[in-house]
């Protein structure tokens, strides 16, 4: 996995809750193939409500609506890394928006988490 700090790109797919790829959420496959590739990091977020082509509206405030909320997958590593997983994307994303923005990496931890604790013997505090 890359340690990362300074100049990064982020990579961010816009997609729906329901989108599967082989009967699995899609944003679970996307993470899954981010951390395969040795990418610095990837999340997914559930948002409550949003847009997209359809331009019909889904928000948590509609049970009817509710099934298929947005879902932001978000990676970031070098902008070689990066570009060299888009084909990845080709590959799982049928429908959905994908955008790259340069961004600053401040601070990235060396996921020690021992050094991170104040308990003893790495146990939390």
């Amino acid at each position: 996995m890359t340690r990362l700090t300074g100049s990064a790109l982020r990579l961010t797919v816009f997609i729906g809750e329901s989108d599967t790829w082989h009967h699995r959420p899609l944003y679970s496959e996307i993470v899954h193939r981010a951390h395969a590739a040795g990418l610095a990091g990837a999340s997914a977020f559930r948002g409550v409500e949003g847009f997209g082509a359809s331009s019909l509206v889904h928000t948590s405030r509609l049970l009817s609506l509710s099934e298929d909320l947005p879902v932001a997958v978000v990676v970031v590593d070098t902008e070689e890394r990066v570009r060299a997983f888009l084909p990845e994307l080709d590959a799982l994303v049928t429908e959905g928006l994908v955008t790259l923005e340069t961004c600053e990496v401040v601070r990235y931890p060396d996921g020690d988490r021992r050094a991170h604790t104040s308990g003893p013997e790495g146990e939390g505090p």
